[in-house]
């Protein structure tokens, strides 16, 4: 082999080794980037008898509670959420909290609010508390189409993330579980380890796309 042919594949490989590393990192983080969509169409709650303010899923990206009439033993779930996912991500401009409870507990919710006000200094401005009935806590929560199950309250440990387009997002291939609808806000195990995780996803995703019209449109 000659010192020339050696000279022109050094640089061949230096040149374009580069390039493939680029492609390859760049595929993987897009594929990455896109949290699997497990539910479309889940039911709206803009609607809602109690939902004066018309808070509404669309064009949101949404951490969704079912606290139905069991809200005096919600504090803890509250505050994880809070100081792990609140706290967070709240300044992105489309993201919001939106809790479902028996509309009977709004003397509850109260107290609660002003615990996480005064306790923990929390700005609440985009946790939309909706007061609502048993019935329409139990229709939207079924039109999610979980494995899992409301109590005899009305009530769920677990929270759910509700994108732009009505999508309850999930993971279809989680290490545990396999099909993983909802965090259990009681863990803060699996809110540090599954859900900050999936959040990230999410609005990386949203951001992606924002880029890319901003890109569309500037052409």
């Amino acid at each position: 082999m000659s010192n020339d042919f050696k000279k022109y594949l050094i640089l061949g490989f230096l040149f374009f080794f580069p390039i493939f590393v680029y492609v390859f990192l760049s595929t993987g983080i897009n594929n990455f980037a896109r949290l699997p969509v497990l539910t479309e169409k889940v039911n709206d709650i803009k609607n809602l008898d109690g939902n004066e303010s018309e808070v509404s899923f669309k064009d949101k990206i949404s951490i969704v509670g079912f606290w139905g009439g069991d809200i005096e033993n919600k504090k803890s779930e509250a505050l994880n959420l809070n100081q792990k996912i609140y706290k967070r991500f709240y300044e992105f401009q489309d993201f919001q909290f939106v809790i479902i409870y028996n509309k009977e507990e709004s003397q509850a919710i109260t107290d609660l609010k002003a615990e996480l006000i005064s306790g923990v200094g929390t700005d609440l401005k985009k946790w939309n508390f909706i007061p609502t009935t048993q019935t329409n806590i139990e229709m939207v929560f079924d039109s999610f189409k979980t494995n899992l199950e409301l109590d005899k309250n009305y009530s769920t440990p677990y929270v759910f993330i509700v994108d732009r387009d009505l999508s309850l997002r999930g993971r279809d291939d989680d290490e545990d579980i396999g099909l993983l609808y909802g965090f259990n806000s009681q863990s803060v195990a699996e809110i540090n380890n599954k859900m900050v995780d999936d959040v990230k996803i999410i609005l990386a995703e949203y951001r992606l796309a924002l880029k890319k019209n901003d890109s569309l449109f500037n052409e």
